[in-house]
């Protein structure tokens, strides 16, 4: 059962980071252009040095330096009284009660936790993609449009809200569909960040000796167990190609673009 909980565990991930991811994205992408100087520097550089960075690289980096900082901070506020270095050579010793999570805490909370962190990193890294892939499309949008909106008495944040956002989305979808695609196949990245998922267990499960299941002994199936692998992340994508197939033909239904322009002439 454990490998389909792990299916559900890459599935759930995937629904809360693409939203997560969406949202960082947004953010980034609305300060890359904002008229601010220092919010435009800080947008700029959100995209540019997470998407310069290996994704592999950042995911085992980051995890461990934000779960030292979250220690860290819990470590200044219950142990003031801590008078030993919390940096002694390469181990990073902290207090029993700033500990992330609690040493005696249930199974789940761990997991969680866990879980919380992966997700997290992942929204960073995929939302400074989307960042560049919405900044891009909201430049996309014809200048004229929005200097006619003004022009009818709207404020610059009718303006972004009511012309800008609900036209960019046609723009920004193929390169969200093929970021969607980048994140589905990145799930894998689970199991270096200690969370059990598909491939974890289908090593588990598919090899000779296990760490876990000693006393049922089989051969070496991992071939089987990494084409189930194949086929469900080719079904996956198959379905993912399908929906936002749909989803861009009814966005670009009357807009003035070349699949707008198909559509009518299909018409």
């Amino acid at each position: 059962m454990s490998i389909y909980w792990s299916v559900l565990t890459v599935l759930l991930l995937l629904g809360i980071t693409a939203p997560t991811a969406l949202a960082f994205g947004f953010a980034g992408a609305s300060a890359a252009r904002s008229r601010v100087a220092p919010l435009s520097w800080l947008g700029r550089s959100y995209i540019a040095v997470v998407r310069g960075v290996p994704d592999i690289a950042f995911f085992l980096f980051f995890v461990i330096a934000l779960d030292q900082m979250i220690e860290w901070t819990r470590h200044k506020i219950k142990c003031p009284d801590w008078d030993e270095p919390i940096r002694q050579g390469n181990d990073f010793v902290v207090c029993q009660a700033a500990k992330m999570p609690l040493g005696d805490a249930p199974q789940w909370v761990h997991e969680s936790y866990g879980f919380a962190i992966a997700v997290f990193t992942f929204a960073i890294v995929f939302g400074a993609f989307a960042a560049n892939v919405l900044f891009g499309a909201m430049r996309a949008v014809p200048k004229a449009q929005l200097e006619t909106a003004e022009s009818y008495g709207m404020s610059p944040r009718q303006t972004f809200w009511r012309i800008l956002v609900p036209q960019m989305w046609v723009f920004a979808l193929p390169g969200l569909s093929n970021l969607w695609m980048v994140l589905i196949k990145a799930t894998p990245l689970l199991f270096l960040l200690g969370i059990e998922d598909i491939v974890y267990w289908a090593r588990e499960l598919g090899g000779t000796k296990t760490a876990r299941f000693t006393d049922y002994p089989h051969g070496d199936w991992r071939m089987w167990y990494f084409l189930a692998l194949l086929v469900f992340y080719l079904m996956f994508t198959k379905v993912s190609e399908v929906v936002l197939g749909r989803i861009m033909a009814r966005l670009t239904r009357g807009q003035a673009t070349s699949a707008g322009e198909a559509q009518r002439k299909a018409t």
